[in-house]
């Protein structure tokens, strides 16, 4: 076990130094300069943000991914299909109410929306998508056909909020479906589309592995913009300066003490509610040994920990520094807040702690077919024209559909034309890749951008929010363009070793008689 952690350590500290090592470098520069203070609580949170990325790590993959695997491996055998999605909904409400960044997200709104009926609404779409994302894999359905229907219909719903005069409420609709697909969710939710895969079988086994959280990010989307459409006011300025109330680094202990307490009763919820009726199933369906419960015990310890020592580190020193650069950069020069958003983009994925987890099991699963290194790489290009994208939508003012429905008409047309296997690796990937630190670390930078530049006000809310959809939307270009390559190769290859073949001459063949 000391050797694992201290491989995941490793790990993590190889996602986590290029980050830090870019903030700290133009700390010292006049591009945004940070006092002694802010620069030690940074590094400090880097290093504790590697260590909570190192045990969630571990204990993602010794606990959370068995308990998903187990719970889909087990329902399957039951061959009860309405326990079976009827235990995938309650499951799908349960983590997404738990999720802690969708308290967050929640809290933003609270002026125009009722905290827990926004909460609520979310879960019951998460679960009523979950339970769609089951059916296609029990009844192997195709995963494009229904990606390609319910996009159509958001932006049918979205054209509805414009109509309505809800298009405040657009972006934030759409970096919903980002928000709710968090560190706790994605393991789980992934282990059991793997564990209903491969015990239904059937030669798409692998394909249907993926997709879950592809469709449970859609349900978000939907679910904001339908209290969005119900309801009746508007955000007031109040409200809206609150979204920008990212505070320089504080220094007392009572700020740090109140931020582990209440990470720590979040994390303890989503958890709890996730191990409470892990263990119902275990007594009425699962019945696994002790020596298994005990490893998966030990690993919801360490997910625990890491959890709460990560999102502790974000809050403290991540979320705070990022809004000062953002505003920072942008009273310096707007074209190089556009590049450095390019750059930042490029490393703050790899620090995304669900993103490991999606890059092994895409490994796992296609037998090394996918690597891990051309994930990251198309992840990190991704992530990088992904924020650029959105500083320069807030720059100039324009509606994010103007990125999100080209964006998305790609994605769907070349679902058409490569593996299957690609298109739902990239869709999960979109919703992996806007995770905590996307919205903790990289929402605040362009909000504080957005201060700077617009005064904040109005335009929070419709030129700083959307940058969470563009994260989400991204990979699923540059991942199908990684299996369109892989194809274009393949067909090369067939090609040359069939040339070879019609011209070798007869005296290369051997007769037999």
């Amino acid at each position: 076990m000391g050797k694992t952690l201290l491989a995941k350590l490793k790990e993590s500290l190889i996602s986590v130094l290029p980050i830090a090592i870019i903030v700290l470098i133009i700390s010292f520069t006049p591009l945004a300069p940070l006092s002694a203070t802010e620069k030690i609580t940074f590094a400090v949170c880097a290093v504790f943000l590697i260590l909570g990325i190192g045990l969630f790590n571990l204990g993602s993959e010794i606990a959370m991914t068995p308990m998903g695997g187990h719970v889909g491996t087990g329902l399957t055998k039951s061959k009860k299909v309405i326990v079976l999605i009827s235990v995938c909904f309650i499951m799908g409400v349960l983590i997404t109410v738990a999720e802690p960044d969708l308290s967050v997200l929640a809290s933003q709104v609270s002026d125009v929306m009722n905290n827990m009926v926004l909460i609520v609404t979310v879960g019951v779409g998460v679960g009523i998508f979950l339970v769609l994302a089951v059916l296609k894999i029990v009844f192997h359905k195709s995963l494009s056909m229904l990606l390609m229907f319910f996009y159509m219909m958001l932006f049918a719903m979205s054209a509805l909020l414009i109509e309505s005069g809800k298009n405040n409420f657009l972006a934030l609709s759409f970096d919903s479906g980002g928000v709710t697909t968090g560190p706790i969710t994605v393991p789980f939710i992934m282990a059991l589309g793997f564990g209903i895969a491969t015990t239904v079988g059937g030669r798409n086994a692998n394909e249907n592995s993926f997709g879950l959280i592809a469709l449970c990010s859609i349900g978000p989307i939907i679910a904001v913009m339908m209290l969005s459409m119900a309801s009746n006011g508007s955000m007031s300025e109040e409200a809206l300066n609150a979204l920008a109330t990212y505070d320089t680094v504080n220094e007392s202990l009572a700020h740090i003490g109140h931020a582990i307490l209440n990470t720590v009763k979040n994390v303890g919820i989503a958890l709890g509610l996730i191990v409470a009726f892990f263990f119902i199933l275990q007594f009425t369906v699962l019945k696994l040994p002790r020596q298994k419960l005990a490893q998966i015990g030990i690993g919801i310890v360490y997910t625990f920990f890491g959890l709460v020592i990560f999102l502790v580190a974000v809050e403290v020193g991540f979320m705070p520094i990022g809004f000062k650069l953002g505003q920072k950069i942008a009273e310096f020069s707007e074209p190089v807040l556009v590049v450095f958003g390019f750059v930042i983009g490029l490393v703050v994925v790899l620090a995304e702690p669900a993103v490991h987890v999606l890059n092994k099991q895409v490994e796992e699963v296609t037998g090394g077919g996918v690597k891990k290194i051309e994930m990251v790489l198309a992840l990190s290009l991704a992530v990088g024209i992904s924020i650029c994208l959105s500083i320069i939508r807030m720059i100039f003012h324009f509606s994010l559909l103007f990125y999100l429905i080209p964006g998305y008409l790609i994605s769907l047309g070349l679902s058409f034309f490569v593996p299957r296997i690609y298109t739902a690796i990239a869709f999960d990937s979109g919703g992996v890749a806007s995770g905590p630190l996307t919205s903790s670390f990289i929402l605040p930078l362009v909000v504080g951008a957005c201060v700077a530049i617009s005064g904040g006000g109005e335009n929070i809310l419709t030129d700083a929010f959307g940058v969470v959809a563009m994260v989400a939307m991204t990979p699923l270009i540059t991942i199908q363009a990684l299996g369109f390559k892989a194809v274009m190769s393949k067909n090369v290859r067939n090609k040359i070793a069939m040339k070879r073949i019609l011209s070798a001459d007869d005296e290369q063949i051997i007769y037999f008689k």
